[in-house]
């Protein structure tokens, strides 16, 4: 049993950490020079970066993306503190529901982003206000990261549904 736990507490925080590498690395989308996520675009032979602001096209999906993914990285880490208190209130015998419901929410919330970005990602980069053609660019390791994620938030929300409280 001890095993199982220490097994599903390094599944949660490796699901936590693919969800902050996916929300602040600078790869979702990437070319030969340049690199774009949900925040600012970067010219990789320079080192300039420009904020991604109001001024861009489809500026609305992008701050959809941008909510969705940092709440799905708020609901993991509180699904892992409300397990780690459930840990030790839940009576044996009973089920992590609640904990299972918050990391469920983290998986639809970075499902939420990840299909929004796929789907108006040819809109978002024909912005006037990039300094270079983006449109050329292809899926950066972030979003890859972004959809393992998750699958890693839909196992463990499941994991917590069907564990139960053992000694």
């Amino acid at each position: 049993m001890l095993i199982l736990l220490a097994f599903i507490i390094v599944f949660h925080i490796t699901s936590a950490a693919l969800l902050f590498i996916s929300t602040i690395d600078n790869a979702w989308w990437v070319g030969d020079n340049f690199s774009t996520d949900v925040w600012r675009m970067c010219v990789t032979n320079t080192s300039t970066c420009t904020a991604i602001t109001d001024q861009f096209n489809d500026y609305q999906s992008i701050q959809a993306v941008q909510a969705t993914m940092i709440l799905s990285t708020i609901f993991c880490c509180v699904a892992f503190l409300v397990f780690i208190l459930q840990l030790f209130r839940l009576k044996q015998g009973e089920r992590f529901v609640l904990t299972s419901i918050i990391q469920l929410l983290s998986c639809l919330c970075v499902m939420i982003a990840a299909s929004i970005y796929t789907d108006r990602h040819e809109e978002l980069h024909k912005s006037n206000e990039y300094n270079m053609e983006v449109s050329q660019g292809q899926y950066g390791y972030s979003f890859v990261l972004a959809w393992i994620a998750f699958a890693f938030t839909l196992i463990s929300g499941v994991m917590y549904l069907v564990l139960r409280k053992r000694k």
